[in-house]
């Protein structure tokens, strides 16, 4: 699920060369990243409640007793992931393991491996960094909120000391997975933006619910596709209500992933919805150039992304130097340009300057429906020449699961 982020200065060192936390998005076993870690940190310390809006109204036997999401016994579970054998394990972050599993359709009863509806299983570790908080946070949400654009939860399990929760199966995997790891097929410029669409599209309905809620965590890892490469939102472990009456902020104990929070949410622990916007922005910029939020593999500046791309955004005779090498130069000139233009939009030091995600979207949907011109129809600058005939890039299996295989270690950053 989510981690927890905080520091004595908005500029946060740790150890990286972990994997990542939250619903596992890969359907290979391993993996190395130098991607961001988990981490927590406890020398801020807000008001928030132990489940936030619209779980401090229900119990939480009102919760689990919901009729959008269904019970199941631990038994039910182990048998429909193959009594949670290694060939089922899908993946492993901070909350524990996920199984692939298969349940029927109808009776949601354990079927045979390939017939029925494919699964995905998350098992918290009882030793693990999260908790029954995160977990009952996101039994409250995901079994509340339902959009295209979000990940559906089918159930959980409450029994004992065990803690699970069922997830539909996401075929193509996490955005994470696409950008970063070096076996899939790089995602084309179209699909980038259909992808940072749909994701767009997540945060609006979460933004502008009656009751607002902010996401917290968002990040590539937890963008799922499904088959037809739409993005879902998962992993509502973090998820925070808004702000009510004349409030203009929540201010909270500082939860998520480095990298990817706001400058402001670090240092006082305010969050707002401008913060998932500065979010927004870091993941705009890792689809622009196929590199990580924070990446310790590489040197300087060049370790953080943010800082890196700056003096590129909005110069449209430097931007080529940040786009992805995997583009191969595919990408419009004018539509790339925009893009980092907003991304640079959202990534503004100051809060109320950041534009809302209803703007956000709106503008990224124009692109995708813009008509580009004969000049914009030539493909981008790119310092990579593309692969002559006859030697182009081999096209590899899709990644076959909505989890991500990447660990990430809990570190404690004093």
């Amino acid at each position: 699920m989510g981690n927890c982020l905080n520091s004595s200065s908005a500029k946060v060192d740790a150890t990286l060369n972990s994997r990542t936390s939250g619903i596992s998005k890969g359907d290979s076993k391993t993996s190395s990243s130098s991607g961001p870690s988990s981490m927590t940190i406890s020398n801020y310390s807000g008001g928030s409640s132990s489940i936030d809006s619209i779980c401090t109204s229900r119990s939480e036997g009102e919760i689990l007793s919901s009729p959008n999401v269904k019970p199941f016994s631990f038994m039910e579970l182990k048998n429909a992931t193959r009594n949670f054998r290694p060939d089922s394990l899908l993946g492993e972050g901070g909350f524990g393991y996920v199984f692939k599993g298969w349940i029927d359709e109808s009776t949601h009863l354990a079927s045979k491996p390939g017939s029925g509806t494919v699964i995905a299983v998350k098992k918290l570790k009882t030793e693990g960094f999260q908790g029954h908080k995160e977990w009952l946070t996101e039994v409250t949400y995901l079994g509340q909120l339902h959009h295209p654009n979000l990940v559906k939860l089918i159930g959980y399990c409450s029994e004992g000391d065990n803690r699970l929760l069922v997830y539909e199966y996401m075929p193509k995997g996490s955005l994470e997975n696409h950008l970063f790891r070096r076996g899939p097929q790089p995602l084309p410029w179209a699909t980038r933006l259909k992808v940072a669409i749909g994701a767009a599209r997540g945060l609006v309905f979460l933004h502008d619910a009656k009751d607002q809620i902010i996401y917290r965590d968002f990040k590539s890892s937890n963008i799922l596709l499904d088959v037809d490469f739409n993005a879902k939102l998962s992993d509502f472990g973090l998820a925070k209500a808004g702000p009510t009456g004349d409030r203009t902020h929540v201010s909270t104990q500082v939860m998520g992933t480095q990298g990817y929070a706001a400058p402001e949410y670090i240092a006082t622990g305010r969050l707002t919805t401008k913060s998932d916007v500065y979010s927004f922005g870091v993941v705009l910029l890792e689809l622009l150039s196929g590199r990580r939020a924070v990446d310790k593999e590489k040197i300087g500046i060049e370790q953080d992304l943010v800082e890196w791309t700056k003096p590129y955004l909005g110069d449209k005779r430097k931007l080529f130097r940040i786009m992805d090498t995997r583009l191969e130069g595919q990408y419009p000139q004018k539509g790339a340009l925009a893009a980092a233009t907003l991304a640079s939009q959202c990534l503004n030091i100051e809060p109320k300057s950041r534009p809302r995600m209803s703007e956000i979207l709106a503008e990224l949907e124009e692109l995708q429906s813009a008509k580009n011109d004969s000049k914009d129809h030539r493909m981008g600058s790119s310092p990579v020449p593309r692969s002559p005939v006859g030697h182009r890039q081999r096209r590899s299996t899709p990644l076959g699961s909505p989890l991500n295989t990447q660990r990430q270690s809990n570190t404690q950053v004093v």
